[in-house]
């Protein structure tokens, strides 16, 4: 590891929600290869690397996650960078999921992220290199079918993350998001295994993506390192598409 990479976070400290496995991990491991201390929120707190301080919370339960945020407070003396990357997929059109679902979907999407900023303020506003990155997707900018309920709620942290932007860029907090496209995770692996076809299913969703792949969680894990890194420290309010030119990109075939 170069020096430079290993002292990039160098005295601060991370909080990762649903840092214990898939693109949530890989952001752990590299915020703390850049020399934070980490925190990772998380269901199931035993499942996160050792190198970590593991927190059992629930982004659902504000009791829940104010407990979580105190007891990292208490633990490090301060928190400095915010990344909400905890969350929850969903299939369907706008009719395939009843009220009920699309305010679980909600709950943990949007006020989850809520919640977490909410409580960690106070500790933001007085570190010199605060960040929120929260994990939107690039379902929050193109139309994709089967994900009305799941695009909804990304699009609302997409301008959540702007709003907030604009709130708290004067007391010295900077807040972005990235959109992953279709990412190599434990939830995307579950939905090829329940396919008719898992093989074609992933051939799909690669050829979907200019690039011709998965989005790798250490490619997403980069760009939210740039977001929370005290070097960025005039981006704010932007979102950063990590999705192999799915968004952007009009490609003939070949």
């Amino acid at each position: 590891m170069s020096e430079s990479l290993s002292t990039e976070f160098g005295g601060l400290v991370a909080v990762v929600t649903g840092g214990a496995s898939g693109i949530g991990a890989a952001i752990a491991r590299r915020l703390h290869d850049g020399g934070a201390q980490v925190a990772v929120l998380d269901l199931q707190p035993e499942a996160a690397d050792a190198a970590h301080f593991a927190v059992s919370a629930n982004v659902a339960d504000d009791a829940s996650v104010r407990a979580a945020i105190a007891a990292v407070a208490e633990k490090f003396g301060r928190i400095d960078i915010v990344i909400n990357n905890a969350g929850i997929g969903a299939q369907g059109t706008v009719s395939d999921n009843d009220d009920d679902e699309w305010i679980r979907v909600f709950n943990i999407n949007v006020i989850g992220m809520a919640r977490v900023s909410r409580a960690a303020l106070p500790y933001l506003r007085e570190s010199p290199s605060a960040a929120i990155v929260n994990t939107a997707s690039v379902a929050a900018t193109a139309g994709l079918p089967q994900r009305a309920l799941y695009s909804a709620s990304k699009g609302a942290v997409l301008s959540l993350t702007r709003a907030m932007a604009a709130d708290h860029l004067r007391e010295g907090i900077r807040v972005n998001c990235v959109n992953p496209g279709t990412a190599d995770t434990p939830w995307v692996g579950r939905l090829l295994e329940s396919a008719a076809d898992p093989a074609a299913e992933r051939a799909a969703l690669e050829a979907r993506q200019p690039h011709g792949r998965l989005v790798s969680a250490d490619e997403v894990a980069s760009a939210v390192a740039y977001f929370a890194s005290p070097r960025s420290g005039s981006t704010t309010g932007t979102s950063l598409a990590v999705d192999g030119g799915m968004q952007n990109l009009r490609l003939r075939p070949e």
